[in-house]
């Protein structure tokens, strides 16, 4: 088999079959331990969901403390914006301690996939920004997702990626977030042309071959991207720490759907029971953070819309545990 014919294969099922139980290998006395008492579920706003409503980035954290989250899910680009118009990190840190929450992740666009050694240059540098800011806010993680500021990475298709070379990358990029603080969750996206399928994560991370890799899923990616759930089930420890939930609609195609269509939790077709069960078994603590961008949802008030979220939430846990 050729390196491309490789790659190739690294978008279907298959490679998370061979590639999945690499993953839950490191540290497996702790893991059994881990996986025998269960997960430790923590629940988070990821802002998007209530983006709409066209709230401040301290209101975002006063509607997730008072609905009673445990953590806050903010985007790069709303606390950068925060900053730039002379407000302090420190203040805005005290805010979230005082509301009772943690920043679990952050949400960023930095290109560390694009292509060349100039755009390799241009990704780190601004994740590196990215990281460091977000750092003085107490930030833990920071998602690293296959996106591109430029059309380059856009347009590529799967068998142009050098995985890799994005493995080495993401190996780099923790390293960079050991010197920041942050750490990068590798994350895919089911309408990306190049990093769309849990396989394929499963593959950069290992040739990364180092002890602190992660995923970042997401139920509406895993749907949209074709992965799958039934790959959830090889995994294990913390290699999955934080993961986005949501839900599909079962009335579009597949290929059709896009973000504004994802409902709540436990409102569509998503075989939840099944999802959250494999996360339970892997034990370790697990972040559920509900991401939304349903228009109708915006319409509404945010602190019912989060209340809403989190209460769904909770009951699936309870479901399924």
């Amino acid at each position: 088999m050729t390196r491309r014919e490789l790659l190739k294969v690294a978008g279907a099922a298959g490679v998370g079959a061979w590639m999945a139980p690499l993953a839950g290998c490191a540290n497996n006395q702790q893991q059994q331990q881990e996986t025998t008492n269960g997960a430790t579920f923590r629940y988070c706003l990821n802002t998007s969901t209530i983006e709409g409503q066209d709230l401040t980035l301290r209101e975002y954290i006063d509607v997730a403390g008072e609905a009673g989250y445990d953590a806050i899910e903010l985007w790069v680009e709303d606390v950068r914006k925060y900053l730039e118009e002379g407000n302090s990190a420190e203040d805005l840190k005290k805010h979230i301690e005082n509301s009772g929450l943690t920043v679990e992740n952050a949400i960023g666009f930095a290109p560390w996939l694009a292509p060349g050694k100039e755009g390799k240059k241009a990704g780190f540098a601004q994740m590196e920004k990215d990281m460091n800011m977000m750092g003085k806010i107490g930030c833990k993680r920071i998602a690293a997702p296959p996106a591109s500021q430029t059309d380059n990475l856009a347009k590529m298709e799967v068998d142009e990626l050098d995985f890799f070379e994005a493995g080495e990358r993401y190996r780099e990029l923790i390293e960079l977030g050991h010197q920041t603080g942050v750490a990068p969750h590798l994350e895919f996206w089911g309408v990306s042309n190049v990093l769309y399928h849990l396989g394929q994560a499963l593959m950069i991370a290992a040739i990364a071959n180092h002890p602190d890799v992660h995923i970042l899923p997401d139920v509406y990616h895993l749907f949209r991207g074709g992965s799958g759930y039934e790959g959830l089930k090889m995994l294990g420890g913390n290699f999955i720490e934080f993961f986005h939930m949501n839900d599909f609609v079962d009335d579009i195609p597949r290929e059709e759907q896009t973000d504004s269509d994802r409902v709540y939790p436990g409102d569509g077709a998503a075989p939840m029971n099944e999802i959250l069960g494999a996360l339970n078994n892997m034990g370790g603590t697990k972040i559920l953070s509900v991401e939304l961008f349903n228009p109708t949802y915006y319409k509404q008030d945010a602190g019912k819309v989060a209340s809403t979220a989190l209460k769904k939430m909770k009951n699936l846990v309870a479901e399924a545990t």
